[in-house]
């Protein structure tokens, strides 16, 4: 007799092994499949946000980025949509801000890594001291590939309702925020070449 109650218990346990196992599996596999529309919409770039990236802030619905003014090295005005159809990293900085001087020559490497007719890193200052603090500044950190651009009104950082400096946002070709970071970040690090990268890739 108490061998058959063993017996039985033994089998109940299985079969309840048995059915959770499944449950687990059903759930594993994705018992709601993650919808296309959602990766197409930003979604898949949370899977970039890792390592020295773990920062960057992911916007699903991706809103449209202000159409900034400001001035390149000449002093004449110039508009962010003038970059429209290229992905962009957006980098707002000032002179003395001191993580800015320390990640400078991680995006200087990143221009010269991925810069081409697609893409462009554009550091701009915010800084009311001018072009030729601004580009000072550049030349100090050794930042040769970066083109010089300036908004002395700062108008840049309220209509990106930025909280802080430095603040970096990668821009797809359509105008549009894929996401952004505040702080340092190391951008020629490998999670950071690789979202850019995932940009690129996108259909135009």
């Amino acid at each position: 007799m108490n061998d058959l109650k063993r017996n039985r218990n033994s089998l109940i346990y299985v079969v309840l092994l048995a059915f959770i196992a499944g449950g687990i599996g059903i759930y594993l596999s994705g018992d709601v499949p993650r919808k296309a529309e959602e990766v197409n919409s930003g979604g898949g770039f949370k899977a970039f946000a890792v390592g020295a990236m773990a920062a960057f802030l992911v916007k699903a619905d991706r809103p449209a980025v202000p159409d900034l003014t400001f001035k390149d090295s000449s002093g004449a005005e110039i508009k962010l949509s003038k970059w429209q159809g290229r992905v962009v990293l957006l980098n707002l900085w000032a002179t003395w801000c001191a993580p800015c001087r320390k990640e400078m020559p991680t995006l200087n490497e990143v221009q010269k890594q991925l810069g081409s007719k697609d893409f462009e890193v554009v550091a701009l200052s915010v800084d009311r001291k001018g072009l030729d603090a601004s580009a000072a500044f550049l030349k100090e950190t050794g930042a040769d590939a970066l083109g010089l651009y300036i908004d002395e009104t700062t108008t840049s950082l309220n209509l990106l309702q930025a909280l802080g400096l430095p603040v970096t946002v990668l821009i797809d070709r359509k105008g549009r925020e894929i996401g952004r970071l505040l702080g340092p970040a190391e951008w020629n690090s490998a999670e950071a070449v690789a979202l850019m990268k995932a940009a690129l890739a996108e259909s135009p």
